[in-house]
C-alpha cells in the first residue's frame, strides 16, 4: 500500500534532515482550514446574494402583475379609435410621430 503523497514536496518545509513529518501535517491542516474558511465565506456570500435576487424577482413579478392589470384596465376604458391609433404607432412600418399632432377624425384630416 502506498503512503499519502501531498501535491508538493515535503522537503520544501524541512529545516534539516531531522525534521519530522509533523510539520508537514500541521501545514496541511492549516491549508485545509484556510480552504474550508474560504469555502464557507463564499457559500455565505452566495446564499446572501441569492436571497437578494429572490426578493428582486418577487418585486419585479409584483410590478409586472400590477402593470398588466393597469394595461388591461386602460384597454377596456379606451375607445376603439384610441386603440387603433395606439396599434398603428406600435407597427414597425409606421414610426411613431415625434411631435404631438392635433387630433384627427378617423379616416380624415385636421383642417
Amino acid at each position: 500500500m502506498m503512503a499519502f503523497q501531498p501535491p508538493y514536496s515535503p522537503s520544501l518545509f524541512r529545516k534539516g534532515d531531522n525534521a519530522s513529518g509533523a510539520s508537514v501535517v500541521a501545514i496541511d491542516n492549516k491549508i485545509e482550514q484556510a480552504m474550508d474558511l474560504v469555502k464557507n465565506h463564499l457559500m455565505y456570500a452566495v446564499r446572501e446574494e441569492v436571497e437578494i435576487l429572490k426578493e428582486q424577482i418577487r418585486e419585479l413579478v409584483e410590478k409586472n402583475s400590477q402593470l398588466e392589470r393597469e394595461n388591461t384596465l386602460l384597454k377596456t376604458l379606451a375607445s376603439p379609435e384610441q386603440l387603433e391609433k395606439f396599434q398603428s404607432r406600435l407597427s414597425p412600418e409606421e414610426p411613431a410621430p415625434e411631435t404631438p399632432q392635433s387630433p384627427e377624425a378617423p379616416g380624415g384630416s385636421a383642417v
